[in-house]
């Protein structure tokens, strides 16, 4: 099964890409996308956008998993910022037609850390010794993207979802 990861953001959006098959993963891709922030607001989206079809259309994957809209209350104007994101990430699922399923990290961490409250940095290290990653540039996002990959697989195999 092939399944895609994504952390949304307008600065920085994580995406993972692996290849699940008989208990082993390979990843295939992982990166970032990190549109301009002094570009307009419609054309950082429309990078987003751009990104992840080309994605999409390059691994044909089973189901993308994105991450759940969480918003700290001391940053409630967040919310709305995530939302547009998280919409172009579910039109680019839909035009594609590839499932999207929505995940919480307090449930992927759960899943795979044990601790529903891990920390960014706990999950990171955690991707990269299982995954096998030497990369000290492996950014936050990425890990956080194949982390929802990783989980979301891992559920299945054990029907917890």
């Amino acid at each position: 099964m092939r399944i895609i990861g994504i952390d949304p953001g307008l600065i920085t959006t994580g995406y993972g890409v692996v290849d699940v098959k008989a208990g082993s993963v390979k990843v295939l891709e992982a990166g970032t996308i990190e549109p301009n922030v002094k570009d307009p607001f419609e054309q950082r989206l429309f990078k987003v956008h751009l990104h992840i079809t080309t994605i999409l259309q390059a691994h044909h994957p089973d189901v993308v998993v994105l991450e759940k809209l969480y918003s700290h209350y001391k940053h409630p104007a967040t919310a709305p910022v995530l939302g547009h994101v998280r919409g172009v990430i579910c039109l680019c699922a839909a035009q594609q037609k590839v499932e999207l399923v929505e995940q919480s990290v307090k449930r992927i961490r759960k899943a795979l850390i044990g601790n529903g409250n891990a920390t960014k940095v706990q999950m990171q290290e955690f991707v990269k010794r299982l995954l096998n990653i030497k990369s000290p540039s492996f950014k936050l996002d990425a890990s956080d993207a194949l982390g929802l990959a990783l989980g979301q697989a891992h559920m299945m195999r054990y029907k917890l979802i």
